[in-house]
């Protein structure tokens, strides 16, 4: 295709040009590799390159609404047969999967081609994206920042134009903090909307749903049709959607809705005014448009739910340790993974049964609650995040922390830890910067980010809008709406695409 700019097109306008043969599937996989090798070295956000396989595919005839559309997936769960999977630790390296998950599964159905893994932390378990294994993914708008985490290799690489969307999850703000960070838009659905398994029944006790990040609301709408359905081993089933989100992303709202929003913390931590005013900023714009706004915060007890979220962390982080046994072919010890890891789970060893059980009632509470509170409001908004992103290195353990970690580590003394109350205070900290992303993930709302602000220092941030459960397609409505305003990031103005447009 003369003059053809792969920059120029989402994941569904270069579908069309598939389809219409204005370029061939080959076409597409050698552009998006051009990007990957030409900006990976800047930003670290493919740590597996799966080219070869990629090309071939790409040499077949495609079916399905994305044929012939380059993707990335996520190192975590989106498992493709005989491919390493690692979920960012080195006690994984041996592993290949037996199988493709049935994410990849509904993805190969759809057309899509898959060039890589992205970049996650250890486990998935902390909002930045910097594994010792595979080092520090950056984001393309300042390369000294974070882009988040978990999906944080994910987001780098779609802000970088490396593809048009990529593989995420999200278990307590994974897909919804690295697209505020990156100026994207991070779609979590309702709980059991997408496949977790074959392996799995449940991800994080359901708390985690699998989706992907995008640059434009119609390609997560569109991949939402094409991952919703019903799972054979799925623990949670939500109704199947007998529209189109793809047509709601693209239909205009035929009322006007009631927003409660809310800029306080719900752990009473501090929020940077940055993310304050990306909320007030965002609200007014909601009441030009003619929607109700009140500030309102949700009726749960935040305390609550961080400590309830916290004992799942723990507890999956221990079983994920116990697991480790059939790969390594021994017991997993201290040097196995990274300390803070090793931490986490033996807070989770020093968890009772019967601590787990009263922590998820608590999930079961806080949605009711929400339920609740829905009948009169139609949305929730919030900050996505409770400040901008982190310089790399700045949310590593201190050096008297690193110390602590590693005596406790090797004495196992988590019991010692718990007693003590250090528990409560690593959860403070670990969450204050992201207080905000948890809820949904124990109530099983949908949730998601629109990238509706940039910081003094040119950082995207998003704001977060929680829906009743279900509601996945209101949210892409307004989202659709949204994305046509001037408040709406444009991801093309990060200074690593500018520098790098490649034609």
């Amino acid at each position: 295709m003369i003059g053809f700019n792969y920059e120029d097109y989402d994941g569904l306008g270069l579908a069309e040009l598939v389809k219409k043969k204005e370029v061939q599937p080959i076409e597409l996989v050698e552009a998006s590799i051009k990007r990957i090798d030409t900006l990976n070295p800047k930003i670290n956000a493919v740590i597996n390159m799966m080219y070869e396989k990629a090309r071939i595919m790409a040499a077949n005839d495609q079916d399905g609404l994305f044929a012939g559309v380059p993707t990335l997936l996520k190192n975590i769960s989106q498992e493709v047969e005989g491919e390493p999977i690692t979920a960012g630790s080195k006690a994984f390296l041996s592993y290949r999967a037996k199988t493709d998950s049935e994410y990849v599964r509904r993805l190969r159905k759809a057309g899509i081609l898959f060039l890589g893994q992205t970049n996650v932390p250890e486990f998935a378990l902390v909002a930045y994206t910097e594994p010792a294994q595979y080092g520090p993914t950056r984001n393309p708008w300042n390369l000294n920042h974070t882009p988040g985490g978990s999906s944080g290799g994910s987001a780098a690489a779609v802000a970088s134009f490396m593809v048009p969307f990529a593989g995420a999850n999200d278990g307590g703000g994974s897909i919804r903090i690295p697209a505020s960070y990156c100026g994207l838009f991070g779609l979590k659905p309702t709980r059991g909307r997408t496949p977790v398994g074959p392996n799995l029944g449940r991800s994080w006790q359901g708390a985690s749903t699998e989706h992907v990040i995008t640059r434009t609301v119609r390609d997560s709408a569109a991949m939402l049709d094409q991952l919703q359905g019903h799972e054979k081993a799925g623990a949670f089933h939500t109704p199947k959607f007998e529209g189109s989100f793809l047509n709601a992303a693209t239909t205009p709202l035929n009322r006007k809705l009631r927003i409660a929003y809310s800029i306080s913390s719900p752990i009473e931590t501090e929020v940077h005014p940055e993310c304050r005013d990306a909320v007030i900023k965002s609200a007014k714009l909601l009441e030009s448009m003619g929607h109700h706004l009140e500030e309102v915060d949700a009726p749960v007890d935040g305390h609550k739910l961080v400590k309830s979220y916290l004992m799942m962390y723990f507890g999956e982080t221990a079983a994920t340790l116990t697991s480790l046994e059939s790969i390594l072919g021994r017991r997993a010890t201290f040097r196995d993974v990274e300390p803070s890891t090793w931490l986490l789970g033996l807070l989770g060893k020093a968890t009772s049964a019967e601590e787990f059980v009263l922590s998820i009632r608590e999930w079961d509470k806080a949605a009711s609650q929400m339920e609740t509170f829905h009948e009169t409001y139609d949305l929730y908004l919030t900050p996505t995040t409770a400040f901008p992103s982190a310089m790399i290195g700045e949310l590593q353990p201190t050096a008297s922390e690193q110390i602590l970690i590693r005596t406790v580590g090797q004495f196992g003394l988590g019991k010692v830890l718990k007693k003590a109350g250090i528990v409560d205070q690593i959860a403070r900290k670990n969450l204050a910067r992201t207080p905000f992303t948890q809820l949904a993930n124990l109530t099983g709302q949908p949730a998601m980010s629109v990238p509706l602000h940039l910081t003094e220092g040119g950082l995207p941030i998003g704001v977060q809008f929680i829906a009743a459960r279900g509601q996945e397609s209101l949210l892409l409505q307004l989202a659709g709406e949204l994305e046509q305003t001037d408040l709406w990031v444009d991801v093309r103005q990060n200074p690593l695409f500018k520098k790098t447009t490649i034609h």
